[in-house]
């Protein structure tokens, strides 16, 4: 019996654009570092499986160049990416310290490649919608959102996302970023804190945890104030009490903002039993975001990122795969290569647990209020002044062959070609047999639990650690002088009102116009995204 694939009733059909490069499971942090590239696999066999390569045109985009990825990153910074390995690791030691590539980023086989992989998935992605050849592009590799212009953090090296809407914005006045990983979307709120062309609307757990910055008065700073938004949360949160919150802000932001592009990164470390979160969504609470985004007809590009328990990391982008392609996915999972991985009950589902929610009504109502409040100070979509569109190396990759038709049909296609092919409705339909044959892998693959720990490089706390930044500015960086910061160790200071304590007595008219210090890159500036005619370099 193949399997299920329901369509969704009065939804208007996309054409999707999904990305995958086989390569990438080939990749491999350490032994016992909770970041798994093979989850990306995991993923891609059950959208195989499943049969939803007929419903998408399906690419293995080209990898990054250093060049591209000098777009917003350091030339210095690329550089040193591409020339470290673990063999040469101990003649860069104090540059790895001057990144922060540590114990949270370490040095692995093929560093560069999968950063290349993952950063090319999310640009040909953008400049695929930028150009009209489909309504969401698909990249579950990227979405690598704590990466800054000189600096790893969090298993992310390469910012794919500030990539990607670098290339939007070449062809939209505005583009919309929204974050849905359990940590805070640092690493692109910095990188566009400074204008107002990239709204980044973060919802994360904030207090006591990685990376320490998404607090409700970063705001954004000069043009770009109130165009960053953050809605902090605590541990537990349910499927409704997300909804409650996720849907009138995001309403409300669509209406002021009125974007011509959406990022959603769709980090599923947010979802109930992953090993590094404190969530409680389930996997259609989680995919219900995707949903809702996906009905406001904008041009969608939706990345992957944080997620650590592979088989619900897998499941819920599966699942999510199959609402870009507007069908929902049945419940029992076909066989496929990591079958056993899905046990024992072999269905697609996360389920929320029974633990406890701290975020309380009261606590949701009176943040969501604040943040609607400084949504409000926007006053309407900004105007942009468009100039002509610079031709990048991307261009040429995604526009069409005006000679494809005169290939002699005897020779061999490339094979970016014969992926792009995609099967209409109706041409074709399974056998009864087909996806039997024992192709299930008998293979024992055996994760470690327990994630390393140690000394971060560079940074106060770090991703598989416990602790907080509380008070420091987006970039982790130290705020400036005269702002309010953390004490350092063996000093005293009477602790500061915390915007998580909005619903313990401290007045909503006080919190409203509270505003956050300016922050401070890892060059000691507030960083500013390239301008429509300086996108060739940084």
């Amino acid at each position: 019996m193949p399997p299920e694939m329901i369509p969704i009733d009065g939804e208007e059909k996309k054409r999707v654009c999904y990305f995958f490069d086989s390569d990438v499971s080939g990749f491999h942090y350490g032994p016992g570092h909770p970041m798994k590239p093979t989850r990306i696999r995991m993923c891609h066999s059950l959208v195989m499986n499943y049969g939803l390569y007929k419903r998408m045109e399906i690419f293995r985009a080209k990898p990054a160049t250093k060049r591209e990825m000098t777009q917003f990153h350091s030339d210095e910074y690329v550089d040193f990416l591409s020339r470290i390995t673990p063999v040469n690791m101990n003649t860069y030691v104090k540059e790895q310290h001057k990144y922060n590539v540590g114990d949270d980023c370490p040095v692995f086989d093929g560093l560069f490649d999968y950063c290349a992989i993952s950063a090319g998935g999310s640009m040909e992605g953008a400049a695929r919608l930028s150009r009209d050849k489909c309504d969401i592009a698909v990249n579950w590799a990227g979405g690598l959102h704590h990466a800054k212009k000189s600096e790893a953090s969090g298993f992310c090296y390469v910012n794919d996302i500030v990539l990607g809407i670098l290339e939007l914005l070449r062809y939209h006045q505005r583009v919309l970023y929204i974050d849905v990983d359990v940590h805070h979307g640092d690493g692109v709120e910095e990188a566009f804190y400074t204008t107002d062309r990239v709204m980044t609307v973060s919802f994360h757990k904030y207090g006591e945890y990685f990376p320490g910055t998404g607090e409700l008065r970063d705001v954004g700073i000069g043009k770009g104030k109130y165009y960053a938004l953050n809605f902090p949360l605590r541990d537990g949160i349910t499927n409704e009490n997300y909804k409650s919150v996720f849907e009138p802000v995001i309403r409300q932001v669509m209406e002021s903002y009125d974007p011509g592009a959406v990022v959603l990164q769709c980090g599923t470390d947010s979802l109930s039993g992953d090993k590094l979160g404190c969530f409680n969504l389930s996997m259609r609470g989680h995919a219900n975001c995707v949903k809702f985004v996906k009905s406001f007809n904008k041009p969608l590009l939706l990345v992957g990122g944080g997620g650590y328990t592979m088989r619900n990391v897998s499941r819920c982008w599966a699942y999510e795969t199959g609402l870009a392609a507007g069908v929902e996915l049945g419940k029992e999972i076909p066989m496929n290569e990591y079958y056993e991985y899905f046990g024992p009950d072999y269905e697609l589902d996360v389920k929320s647990s029974n633990m406890d929610d701290m975020n309380s009504p009261e606590y949701l109502d009176r943040v969501k209020n604040i943040v609607l409040e400084h949504l409000r100070q926007v006053g309407g979509p900004p105007s942009v002044q468009m100039t002509d569109v610079p031709r990048m190396p991307v261009d040429e990759m995604v526009e069409d062959d005006p000679d494809e038709d005169m290939v002699d049909p005897n020779d061999r296609r490339p094979q970016r070609l014969l992926d792009s092919r995609r099967q209409a409705d109706g041409e074709l339909s399974d056998s009864d047999d087909e996806g039997e044959g024992g192709r299930r892998n008998q293979a024992s693959h055996k994760e470690a639990d327990s994630p390393t720990s140690g000394r971060r490089f560079g940074g106060p706390v770090g991703i598989m650690s416990t602790g907080t930044t509380h008070g420091v500015g987006p970039s982790g960086a130290p705020p400036v002088s005269g702002a309010t910061s953390a004490p350092a160790a063996g000093q005293t200071s009477a602790p500061e009102p915390s915007d998580m304590d909005v619903d313990e007595g401290l007045p909503l008219s006080q919190v409203a116009h509270i505003q956050s210090s300016p922050p401070i890159s890892t060059n000691g500036t507030a960083p500013a995204p390239a301008p429509k005619e300086d996108q060739e370099g940084s």
